[in-house]
């Protein structure tokens, strides 16, 4: 199985930063790409942002668009999500999520995902 562990999460004042990690560490033959979900409570989980493994390709969320940015690092088998000026909606459990390949304009969509981290937890205050 590929285990997959984040790490990064924390406190942070609203417009401040944070840098989630995760990392591969095993059977990384079978990912095409990996993405970043997040769950609030009482809410559904919904994809942050994503990327094909091959860089190719890259999604971002409408809410987030202009503030995060997801990154790999094929040599390191990690993928990286950079969180810049971080709102109040922002707080959630994060999740690294990694699949196999996925066709059409909604490659991202969570059904596609095999692998799925522990989770780690953004909280943004005021």
């Amino acid at each position: 199985q590929v285990q997959l562990v984040e790490s990064g999460g924390g406190l942070v004042q609203a417009g401040g930063s944070l840098r989630l990690s995760c990392a591969a560490s095993a059977r990384t033959f079978s990912i095409y790409k990996m993405g970043w979900f997040r769950q609030a409570p009482g809410k559904e989980r919904e994809v942050v942002a994503a990327i094909r493994w091959s860089g190719d390709s890259v999604y971002y969320r409408d809410s987030v668009k202009g503030r995060f940015t997801i990154s790999r690092d094929n040599a390191k088998n990690t993928v990286y999500l950079q969180m810049n000026s971080l709102k109040l909606e922002d707080t959630a459990v994060y999740y690294c999520a990694a699949g196999g390949p996925a066709y059409g304009s909604n490659w991202y969509d969570e059904p596609t995902y095999n692998y799925w981290g522990q989770g780690t937890q953004v909280t943004v205050s005021s």
